[in-house]
């Protein structure tokens, strides 16, 4: 079973939604959620928000912020549960490369999570074509958003 399949029997299981912020993946994790059997029940939707003032304007990033860091992944993955009115939701941010940007080096990678009691994040580092920083970007930011499905508590 993919990555995707196991998120939606998850996601059905536990009766939650879901919901992305993307910067650095560009829609990728987006598009690989979406692809899940019966997306459309429990798939909120998703901002690609790659301009540091989309990320103000919209998901509460306040200036002055690093955007290459974990209080932005944390504070977009809040930002996009909060506005698209899901009860998860997962955002990446970092800088893909091949060149390092604002001081981080390439495949520097924060993958931030919300749910409704708790938010976090994760650094990564990949040392990788930006295609693939990309790609394993997208794919580790799903298996964190099923982590922090796993994690919610709902009733019995």
């Amino acid at each position: 079973m993919g990555q995707h399949e196991v998120l939606a029997a998850l996601v059905e299981e536990r009766g939650l939604t879901v919901a992305v912020a993307e910067s650095l993946t560009a829609g990728n994790v987006s598009a690989a959620i979406g692809a899940a059997p019966n997306a459309q029940a429990w798939f909120a939707g998703a901002l690609t928000a790659y301009a540091v003032e989309v990320k103000q304007k919209l998901l509460g990033l306040r200036e002055g912020v690093d955007p290459c860091s974990a209080e932005c992944a944390e504070t977009m993955a809040q930002g996009v549960r909060e506005l698209l009115g899901a009860d998860v939701a997962v955002a990446t941010t970092g800088v893909g490369g091949p060149d390092p940007q604002d001081g981080h080096p390439a495949g520097t990678v924060y993958i931030g999570w919300a749910t409704p009691t708790e938010t976090g994040s994760r650094l990564f580092t990949f040392d990788a074509s930006p295609e693939e920083v990309v790609h394993r970007s997208a794919s580790t930011a799903v298996d964190l958003l099923i982590a922090a499905v796993g994690s919610v508590k709902v009733p019995a």
